[in-house]
């Protein structure tokens, strides 16, 4: 007896979510769960059901005030700049996806059960990641692969990258390996060289250790090429002394203290840009370098200020996570 398959249901969208939100800024503790209004998607929007948010250090200067991206804000302000999970409805216009499609988003507004994206800030999941992975990979995806396309690497050069073990430093490492460079990256303590390492670095030092230029200098004799630089210290000055003339300098604009200019080395300051063709190059990076996503510690949305609490304390592996539906992909 033949069967007719089902047309896939609409999704229900309530009228309310819970969100987490401050109504001032402040420490962790501003951030608390509230009930908001689901959002609705306009022209050239999406709404997408979140099933995960990355929580990351930009997150907390929204949070304290020291960072506003959008202007004066509007309270309660739901902070988060990347998530994933599944569309549930469109504005008119949007022709690239489809309800139901598994998408992630750089996008303002993630510490929530629902986000309206513009389109051109949403790419379809990779089919490499869930959306646990997901969430926590589009807006550290494509900085971290934007930093190493400004290097311009080439087959064999000698690549350093300065604060390897964070949530933008753990992907650049994978997408550097792809371009068959000779990579060098700096972690503190053993547990983050460790995964650093298994992430694909041949070398890694300790920057806070003493004789940490002189390693560096023993491990590239003639210089470096190229150096990505996603956190300031005291060491990283000596480690830019060992760049050669010529060479390129890249770091995401937020980075303090900032590399200082020298002469015949091109530095190189830039945003993690999201659009379609910013999109289709990640999940093309995703692929060739058959990226892992580390995730430090998951958080449920409604413990939001724990996971800023646990931000504040630094020395983090990989990527803070807020898992804000069950996630069964």
């Amino acid at each position: 007896m033949a069967t007719s398959r089902a047309a896939p249901r609409t999704p229900t969208i309530p009228a309310t979510m819970k969100a987490a939100a401050l109504d001032r800024f402040g420490p962790p503790s501003v951030l608390r769960l509230h009930t908001l209004p689901v959002p609705k998607p306009g022209p050239g929007q999406v709404l997408i059901a979140l099933h995960a948010a990355g929580v990351g250090s930009w997150d907390a200067s929204i949070r304290d005030g020291s960072w506003q991206p959008n202007g004066r804000p509007k309270f309660p302000l739901v902070p988060g700049t990347d998530g994933a999970g599944t569309v549930v409805a469109k504005g008119p216009r949007v022709r690239r996806f489809r309800v139901g499609d598994r998408v992630y988003a750089n996008e303002f507004g993630c510490y929530a059960e629902y986000v309206a994206a513009d389109a051109d800030d949403v790419g379809r999941v990779p089919q490499r990641l869930d959306l646990r992975q997901a969430g926590a990979a589009a807006t550290t995806g494509l900085t971290a692969l934007q930093g190493i396309d400004a290097l311009r690497l080439r087959r064999g050069q000698t690549v350093l990258i300065y604060g390897a073990s964070g949530a933008v430093g753990t992907l650049a490492v994978q997408f550097a390996k792809r371009k068959h460079a000779r990579l060098v990256a700096t972690a503190s303590g053993r547990d983050a060289m460790a995964l650093v390492r298994r992430l694909g670095a041949d070398a890694v030092i300790d920057a806070r250790r003493d004789d940490a230029i002189e390693r560096l200098r023993k491990l590239a004799p003639d210089g470096l090429d190229a150096v990505l630089v996603l956190a300031g210290s005291d060491t990283l000055e000596g480690c830019l002394d060992l760049v050669r003339a010529g060479g390129r300098v890249a770091y995401p604009n937020g980075v303090e203290p900032e590399p200082r200019r020298r002469p015949k080395i091109h530095l190189i300051a830039y945003n993690g840009e999201g659009g379609p063709r910013e999109f289709g190059r990640l999940e093309r990076a995703v692929a060739e370098a058959r990226l892992r996503v580390p995730i430090a510690a998951v958080y449920p949305l409604a413990q939001a200020a724990k996971a800023h609490a646990r931000l504040e304390r630094g020395h983090i592996l990989g990527r803070i996570e807020l898992q804000i539906r069950r996630v069964h992909s």
